[in-house]
């Protein structure tokens, strides 16, 4: 595996960790348990970090030093990747040749130092784009930037030189295939997956009493990281729209915000608690840290609903685990989330980011107690078809049909 920018170390929530990390971990974890052994290699963050550490048995992180360990945005990282690939190739070359099979690499950069080892090695390139900067600058927020010439370029040399490309969708291939120019031989999909045994069904009250909430409360939640792209201020405005609309709301509203600063966020870290204040509904909102993964568990079981209303995702895997803990979901009709989430069944999907329109989906679930325990329901059902123990088996089927067909074109090349 390569994860250049970003490890499966760090926390998701904050920074340039988020979804992607926790794909990395789980994936390579189920790998593992199927027999697989995985190395990811990451660029190390900290002069703290062990040049090698175990994850589990089967995984282990090789923390590459590449550029000055904090500092770095994920724009400026192109100028590492000449010297975090040398790393990569070196790590190999100690061992005897064939050591890997196959490559996987996450994200544009990572693709790159992904290319340069399957030539060297020549063994397969399975990369997953998890986002792709055609799309993002299709749908910004009002306040984002789009991504620079040099990504789009740079995704495309990869999409042209992989062996496979793995979407998280059907919708994301055919955005592969219809932007990009992949063949559509080299697409297959893959759903992400959920960790089923910690997100699941619980308590609601026993979740609110241990994150300190109110068991009468209406507890609306956004989990991610603090940036346009992921709009968590429009869950501000509606739920001040909310407000306005039924002003006795207030007394039990809950509006929880978890999640750290990334991206253009980190510009003006406090803009959210600002317009909470300047909307008038900063009594009645939190902002949470990023946490471990179990202690999330709890404010999606305390949750009367999450709320996704991001502008681009590749798929969504907060819809997901909110879902598998018995928890509604109000998302934008985007990307991914129109496989996660199934409208009117167990959430709601928002075309647009009209705040009027998330304020009414919103209130429709909050305000209707049926509503909300049908589609909880029916959401932990949905979930159940997500488990990353799939995803690892078809994973796992991808790698084969890519070393297939590496061999079977080594074989025609070297027949004439």
């Amino acid at each position: 595996m390569i994860s250049l920018h970003t490890s499966p170390l760090d926390l998701p929530g904050t920074g340039d960790a988020g979804g992607m990390n926790v794909y990395v971990v789980e994936l390579s974890k189920r790998l593992a348990d199927l027999g697989i052994e995985v190395d990811v290699f990451t660029r190390a963050t900290s002069s703290a970090l062990a040049a090698r550490i175990e994850l589990m048995p089967g995984v282990m992180v090789r923390n590459v030093a590449a550029g000055p360990y904090e500092g770095l945005t994920k724009n400026e990282l192109p100028a590492q990747l000449c010297t975090f690939a040398r790393a990569v190739l070196r790590a190999e070359a100690i061992h005897e040749p064939g050591y890997y099979d196959v490559i996987h690499s996450h994200y544009w950069l990572s693709g790159q130092v992904g290319l340069l080892a399957r030539d060297r090695w020549a063994v397969p390139l399975v990369h997953t784009m998890h986002t792709m900067a055609k799309v993002k600058n299709a749908s910004l927020a009002d306040d984002d930037v789009p991504e620079p010439p040099a990504r789009l370029l740079g995704e495309e040399q990869v999409v042209e030189a992989a062996d496979r490309l793995l979407a998280n969708t059907d919708d994301e291939a055919n955005e592969l295939i219809t932007l990009y120019g992949a063949q559509p031989a080299k697409v297959g999909v893959v759903n992400p997956g959920v960790d089923l045994d910690m997100f699941s069904p619980g308590d609601p009250a026993e979740a609110r009493r241990a994150i300190g909430v109110p068991g009468d409360a209406v507890v609306l939640a956004f989990v991610g990281r603090i940036q346009p792209l992921k709009a968590p201020d429009l869950l501000i405005r509606a739920a001040a729209r909310m407000l306005e609309r039924d002003p006795s709301l207030r007394s039990r509203l809950v509006v929880a915000v978890i999640g750290g600063p990334s991206g253009n966020g980190m510009e003006h870290p406090e803009s959210h608690a600002e317009l909470a204040r300047a909307l008038g509904v900063d009594d009645v909102t939190r902002f949470v840290k990023p946490m471990e993964r179990s202690a999330l568990a709890d404010w999606y079981r305390s949750a009367s609903v999450v709320c996704v209303p991001s502008y681009s995702e590749s798929f969504g895997l907060v819809a997901l685990e909110a879902q598998a803990c018995g928890t509604p979901v109000v998302a934008a009709a985007v990307g991914g989330l129109t496989t996660a989430v199934v409208d009117g069944e167990t959430g709601l999907l928002v075309p647009g980011h009209a705040v009027d329109d998330f304020a009414g989906a919103l209130t429709r679930i909050v305000t209707d107690p049926h509503t909300r325990e049908t589609m909880g329901r029916a959401a932990v059902k949905h979930a159940r078809g997500f488990g990353w123990e799939l995803t690892a088996k078809k994973t796992l089927a991808a790698y084969r049909v890519a070393t297939e067909t590496m061999a079977a074109e080594l074989a025609a090349e070297v027949a004439g």
